[in-house]
């Protein structure tokens, strides 16, 4: 059951279409796995058993009939629980929704029940998708699977939890600041933030309207690219989805990456934020490989890190007071205390300043794509590797500088994939930004160097 466990999206969907592979049997496999070890992490804080095993027979039975109708029928997934799922409580995390229980599915769950997915429930995640870690909130946090002492970073902690630890082989997470990276780097797995209105938002709980994203979680590059076909795409009742030609992903992951010309922002990681000898060895080992591969790397120079920085974060605080503002006044109770002072410091903050800070976000953004004109691809570290679990002074998100932040600011498509471990035994990351809606190569740069090097055979041990 473990084996079945540990199979790739790609792996179990193959076998699935040669019928060698039961959808009953895999799901009963995540199931078995679910409730034998998740008490150790905490990952999942609803689960769907009943569901999921209808769902696997009805799946097995069509399949049997006509044959898989896409890469995911069959396969078993969850999803952070921030993403509405009709008749099954979405409760970020939050006392003040213990009791929500949707009427409609969100477009993202639409699409991968469409696909013929099998859910086998939420995830846990930061409050709201923001304040956390928190032990003042409707559930306890996630643990990582590496070492459950260290944090599994956020705020899609318990869907990149759930992944490592063979729990599900798909999940889907949001990112606003970092929030589908973070997580992938610190549990060793691959995450991808796409570009700004690729992927619908609808029936999503907001954080920033003009910064969030939703995204796939899996054990490879490949299964993102997966999990991208069956959830991108336009929706006229998301304001920010674009409507574009969505490509063929899986095709685009041809392992040849020669030629690409790869950006490497110097200043941000010599001057602003000094990487660890460890994680700097293991990034320059990164860009060995795809030297070896045939891509050329050379330094690239872009705004401070900083500004940044502080663009998003005054947009973001303007933005989730907008959304929680009223329940801040009415039921400041129902809130945990990180995310309270979070939501407080946007209603400190001017019109005049919220303005600039997108006047900033133009000029940023506009600076980002005239950098990857010159460029194929930009790579970094996506974090330091885990640090332990434990709370973290709210003030922090106004004085700690992020390597994800920029991305958000311009809406560029960022994955995060393991790329090693430390002394600890702990994962390291690699972070590939592309792009605007090129999605594909940086999913293909991401496949390319993942078959290259041999750190997806490694899993945890619970």
């Amino acid at each position: 059951m473990s084996e079945l466990a540990f199979l790739t999206i790609a792996e179990a969907s193959r076998l699935i279409a040669e019928r060698k592979l039961s959808p009953v049997e895999l799901t009963e496999a995540y199931l078995d796995r679910i409730t034998t070890l998740d008490s150790q992490l905490d990952s999942f804080v609803t689960l769907t058993a009943e569901r999921a095993r209808a769902e696997a027979k009805q799946a097995e039975t069509a399949i049997a009939a006509n044959g898989p109708r896409s890469r995911l029928h069959g396969i078993p997934y969850c999803l952070k629980d921030i993403f509405d799922t009709a008749g099954i409580r979405t409760t970020a995390m939050s006392k003040l929704l213990a009791d929500n229980v949707p009427t409609r599915d969100s477009a993202c769950q639409e699409k991968l029940a469409a696909a013929g997915g099998i859910l086998l429930g939420k995830n846990a995640t930061w409050e709201f998708a923001h304040g956390g870690p928190s032990w003042d909130i409707l559930f306890p946090p996630a643990r990582n699977p590496w070492d459950r002492t260290c944090s599994p970073a956020g705020s899609s902690s318990g869907s990149a939890a759930a992944v490592a630890a063979g729990f599900a082989p798909a999940t889907l997470g949001s990112d606003t600041g970092g929030s589908i990276r973070g997580p992938a780097a610190a549990c060793g797995i691959a995450g991808l933030k796409p570009t700004y209105g690729l992927v619908s938002r609808r029936g999503v709980l907001p954080n920033c309207f003009s910064h969030d994203h939703a995204g796939p979680l899996a054990w490879t590059a490949e299964d993102a690219a997966i999990l991208l076909q069956a959830i991108a795409g336009h929706d006229a009742e998301d304001p920010a989805s674009a409507d574009v030609p969505i490509p063929d992903y899986s095709a685009a992951l041809t392992g040849d990456v020669k030629g690409l010309v790869i950006g490497v922002p110097a200043r941000w990681l010599e001057d602003e934020m000094p990487l660890s000898a460890p994680t700097r060895a293991a990034f320059e080992a990164a860009l060995d490989v795809f030297r070896g591969l045939g891509a050329s790397v050379r330094p690239v120079a872009l705004p401070p890190l900083q500004q940044f920085d502080d663009c998003k974060k005054t947009i973001a605080v303007v933005e989730l007071f907008t959304i929680h503002g009223k329940d801040l006044r009415t039921r400041p109770e129902l809130f945990g205390a990180s995310l309270r002072y979070r939501i407080v410091a946007g209603g400190l903050v001017r019109a005049e300043e919220y303005l600039l800070a997108m006047r900033l976000r133009t000029d940023l953004a506009r600076s980002l794509q005239s950098v990857l004109s010159t460029v194929d691809l930009l790579m970094l570290p996506t974090s330091e590797p885990a640090g332990k679990l434990a709370p973290v002074p709210p003030a922090s998100l106004f004085t700690r500088p992020s390597l994800t932040t920029p991305f958000n600011v311009g809406g560029n498509p960022a994955l995060s994939i393991c790329s090693g471990f430390n002394d600890a035994k702990l994962p390291f990351s690699l972070q590939i930004v592309g792009r605007l809606f090129d999605d594909a190569t940086v999913l293909r740069a991401g496949d390319a160097y993942e078959k290259a090097t041999p750190w997806r055979d490694r899993r945890p041990v619970l």
